[in-house]
């Protein structure tokens, strides 16, 4: 189950809305009944695909990233707390100044040409991931009250097929910016607690990282990852 104690303030900003361009205009595609049908038109994701570089994102060029080096650590668990052995575990996340490393991002902060923030893992046999990054940086929601994002990691994870991918958000304790980071208190109280990483300085003390331990519970009554 999620071991962050963490307290979460109450939000001092206004409920998250989304942004004017995220919010859909037209009706849901159907599609069709047959649930083989979606993985047809879908990416495909297999074990061979995950290579031993792939957890470390201060790894992925020729030179080192800028930013504070952390490792990300935790266990998948099903609702009765066993764990979810051998499940594929994606990640996605801007730099250290809060961009991300995509075209639709029109933040003006500097692009880290050694940082693409993106990386995958397998659980192991115990359910666990770890991930080695750079902690990612606040950046403004281009709203009118200019408010901002707390810093935070995008977590994806797959099934046994695509169609049953399930994404969450992971923030750090901590941070300032939790009070006021409207998505994180679109899950009200403990939702929100959980969605927060715990810092870890027995394991910070014997790594070349600072080390946060977050767990991901799928489904029963304390879920930290919704459907996609």
């Amino acid at each position: 189950m999620p071991t962050s104690p963490t307290h979460t303030p109450a939000p001092a900003a206004p409920p998250y809305q989304g942004l004017p361009l995220r919010r859909p205009t037209r009706p849901p595609v159907l599609l069709p009944t047959a649930p083989e049908s979606a993985e047809l038109y879908g990416p495909v994701f297999g074990r061979t695909d995950v290579t031993p570089l792939d957890h470390d994102l201060t790894r992925h060029h020729t030179g080192a990233p800028v930013g504070e080096r952390i490792t990300l650590t935790g266990r998948v668990l099903d609702s009765r707390g066993h764990p979810v052995r051998h499940q594929l575990v994606e990640l996605w996340q801007a730099n250290a100044a809060g961009r991300y490393a995509h075209q639709g991002d029109r933040h003006d902060a500097p692009l880290d040409p050694n940082f693409t923030g993106t990386g995958r893992t397998l659980t192991d046999a115990d359910g666990r991931y770890t991930f080695t990054t750079i902690k990612p940086g606040a950046y403004p929601l281009g709203t009118p009250d200019n408010a901002w994002r707390a810093a935070h990691v995008h977590f994806s994870l797959f099934g046994s097929a695509f169609t049953q991918r399930l994404v969450t958000q992971m923030y750090f304790e901590g941070d300032p910016l939790l009070a006021h980071d409207s998505v994180l208190h679109a899950a009200p109280g403990e939702a929100a607690r959980r969605l927060i990483a715990t810092f870890d300085p027995a394991l910070s003390s014997t790594a070349k990282t600072l080390t946060y331990r977050w767990n991901i519970v799928l489904g029963g009554l304390s879920p930290t990852v919704t459907p996609a």
